[in-house]
């Protein structure tokens, strides 16, 4: 065993750790209690929108009608339901217009309008028992909700004739927020204390246990400090809270059980409490620096796309990240310091064993693994095929997905934004805000105008032109689509808009029109932020490795980890299958940027597992120069850890996936069967399988790049020195040490 406890040999982080452990735990302490207080309200600073492209041709028509045209963009509406009597009746229209009278006086309100002043059909219910009064809330996100929150309770309810429910696009979104912050609570209260015990379980030991879940607190409160720095100078999206949560505790369990797991094989190959913390640092630590910066790659490649909802998610990813690492990093040793052994009280598991004889965690579930890893590689060809071939059939789904956006249906059926736009759309004519506003600017005559009309009106999907309405050199075209707001012949019909000769100049907003520009911003950044993903991947696992194959092998494989989730996000929320069991309206696409959020994060949780093994394995040949040993002593050792690590994980987007916002269950329910596939079937089987057919070509690498290799590289232990030392078998006092992971 090298020595490993001088100066020379331990970082300046590790001697910090080591030499005052107090001092580190203390500073930790104190930033910990001053990122509580910058994180305060940082719920209340964030939007629930983000969905468009910033500068598309979409939000700037949208952006102009809102200044020159509000009436043109409501996003509040009120539905006044007038019972048994009719909407026209002289009692309904008198309350009607002194409703539309006092909501034109609040502030912040422009552009109301309502059935009973312009007597459009699209206002008034099919049945005559409904109709709408429509206005636009002025300002940014923040400022919206706050009148909203003003004005919905006075307007809400019984008024003399009419019954009043509020909803619109400003109350959908705010009714989701709500939502979200109340079942990232609920969410929560569920992970923390089944983690707790999966942990307990894991650990063998209560004062084991508590250490990762104190990492992860800290980045989560650390992380809501910086979103919270963030929201000064640019939107971000609540959904990220989510993600936060998630990693936080996802990564702070995974770093701190391979730091923990190598501390105690440490300790049991006989190390003093400072030499073990400094060896699991300069290993294990470097692992799980090396982890955290791939993760943090594939999350930060979410910033090239311009929807701030994307890059709300990079923001939060990003700093949960590298908080977690830190905290790993610095927090963990320094506890690991001044608990040494006692890291292993209070093993609860003793009251489940009275009466029987101890075993050894790391022995038995070690030789079960081994066992394991040689049935695949004995029959590699087998695993890897019928592996491969599996993977790809329960992707075959995602062939068929359709891309849309994001509407009321996501809430839960009982919400009341949700209840007025159900109403809107089973019972109004066309569908009130589902229409396209084309906005003509520069001077023209009625003629051009009438004649523009006409040749708007004639293209195939227009149902309805209603126009023009002029003010000064600007006028705009509403027109009202045939089927589905945003469906496939509402997206021609934008195209064809776009397309259609005019003598002004002509722009086109809209639902359609947003989810078009959407599709092609995505797109476009879309080789990017793959490129990205995928350069810095293969560079930062050859740095690691040193050899040319594994990092392609990584990259193939991750990708094949990721066909089931895609898979079951179309056959599921698309398709509509177990939308009962889940609770949710499937709505026949999926929303455009969640895939692409999707396979951001599962890809770096993927690499996180992937580094974890393959750092193992390396440490091991560069130790014996035996590539099946290596293999077989990789998954050995990090096989029950990857598990365990990938189960926990599993359980925190579980609790996320109970949400009642059909975007964050897709979320929550996808990453974790992605995080379950990757751990138990390609890290478990196509690994193994494909590194034994590839055998010890597996390390090649040009003369070039081995050299730049043995310069720039990183990996666990040093060429020539051997590794942690094997437990040995039969198990003696020191298993007893390392029993639980």
């Amino acid at each position: 065993m090298p020595q490993v406890n001088s100066p020379e040999r331990i970082g300046g982080w590790t001697r910090f750790v080591t030499a005052r452990p107090r001092l580190a735990l203390l500073a930790a302490l104190v930033i910990t209690a001053l990122a509580v207080l910058a994180g305060s309200g940082v719920a209340d600073r964030m939007g629930s929108g983000g969905w468009e492209s910033p500068n598309a041709e979409s939000t700037y028509t949208t952006n102009v009608l809102e200044r020159e045209f509000p009436a043109s963009q409501p996003n509040l509406l009120l539905l006044l339901d007038s019972g048994d009597a009719s909407v026209d009746d002289p009692a309904v229209a008198a309350e009607a217009a002194r409703l539309t009278e006092r909501l034109a006086g609040e502030k912040g309100i422009t552009g109301v309008g309502s059935y009973w002043q312009s007597k459009a059909p699209a206002l008034r219910a099919e049945d005559g028992r409904e109709a709408l009064i429509a206005a636009r809330i002025e300002g940014d996100e923040k400022a919206v909700g706050e009148v909203l929150d003003r004005i919905a309770p006075t307007y809400r309810g019984a008024h003399g004739p009419v019954d009043v429910t509020v909803g619109g696009p400003v109350a959908v979104r705010h009714e989701m927020q709500t939502i979200i912050q109340d079942d990232l609570l609920r969410a929560e209260m569920i992970a923390l204390p089944v983690t707790l015990v999966l942990l307990v379980m894991v650990f063998g030991s209560a004062i084991a246990a508590l250490l990762p879940l104190g990492v992860g607190i800290v980045a989560i409160l650390g992380t809501n400090a910086v979103l919270r720095g963030i929201t000064e100078f640019t939107d971000v999206s609540v959904f990220a809270q989510n993600l936060t949560t998630a990693l936080g505790l996802g990564l702070a369990i995974d770093y701190a059980l391979f730091i923990v797991r190598r501390f105690r094989e440490e300790l049991a190959a006989g190390a003093e409490v400072r030499a073990a913390v400094g060896t699991t640092l300069r290993t294990a630590g470097r692992t799980v620096l090396f982890s955290a910066l791939t993760v943090a790659v594939s999350l930060a490649a979410m910033l090239v796309f311009p929807q701030y909802f994307l890059r709300s998610f990079a923001y939060a990813g990003i700093a949960v990240v590298l908080l977690a690492a830190a905290a790993a990093l610095i927090l963990l040793p320094a506890a690991l310091m001044l608990l040494g052994p006692r890291v292993n009280s209070l093993d609860l598991r003793r009251l489940l064993r009275r009466g029987r004889a101890e075993p050894s965690a790391a022995t038995e579930s070690g030789k079960g693994w081994s066992r394991f890893a040689a049935l695949v590689m004995r029959r590699a060809p087998l695993f890897a095929v019928v592996t491969s071939v599996g993977l790809v059939l329960l992707g075959l789904p995602f062939l068929g997905v359709k891309f849309g956006t994001a509407d009321d249906r996501q809430l839960p059926a009982s919400a009341e934004s949700r209840v007025v736009q159900q109403h809107i759309r089973d019972g109004f004519p066309g569908s009130p805000g589902g229409g396209l506003e084309v906005l003509a600017e520069g001077a023209a005559t009625p003629a051009q105008y009438a004649e523009y009309r006409s040749r708007i009106a004639a293209l195939p999907g227009a149902l309805r032109v209603d126009g023009p309405v002029v003010e000064g050199s600007s006028a705009y075209f509403s027109v009202l689509p045939e089927g589905e707001p945003a469906g496939e012949r509402s997206q021609r019909l934008v195209k064809d808009l776009r397309a259609a000769p005019a003598p002004f100049d002509t722009s086109v907003t809209g639902t359609a029109a947003v989810l078009v520009d959407s599709k092609t911003a995505i797109a476009d950044r879309l080789p990017w932020a793959v490129g990205i993903i995928g350069v810095v991947t293969l560079l930062l696992v050859f740095l690691l490795t040193g050899s040319v194959l594994i990092p392609l092998q990584a990259v193939v494989l991750n990708a094949l980890s990721l066909t089931a989730m895609f898979g079951a996000v179309v056959w599921v929320f698309q398709d509509g299958h177990l939308s009962g069991l889940l609770a949710f309206t499937s709505t026949g696409d999926i929303e455009t940027t969640l895939p692409v959020l999707m396979f951001c994060v599962a890809f770096g949780l993927s690499m996180d597992y992937g580094v974890f093994l393959l750092s193992r394995i390396k440490e091991e040949y560069d130790r014996t120069g035996d590539h099946e040993h290596s293999v077989t002593f990789g998954l050995r050792h990090t096989g029950g850890l990857i598990t365990a690590a990938a189960v926990i994980l599993a359980v925190v987007m579980v609790a996320i996936g109970t949400s009642r916002v059909t975007n964050t269950k897709m979320l929550g329910l996808g990453i974790a069967l992605a995080v379950l596939m990757d751990a138990m079937v390609v890290r478990s089987l196509l690994v193994p399988s494909v590194m034994k057919l590839m055998g010890r070509a597996t390390w090649w690498a040009p003369a070039p790049l081995r050299a730049f290799h043995r310069r720039f590289g990183l990996s666990e232990g040093e060429p020539g020195q051997p590794a942690a030392t094997e437990i040995p078998e039969p198990a003696d006092e020191r298993d007893r040490i390392t029993s639980g992971v």
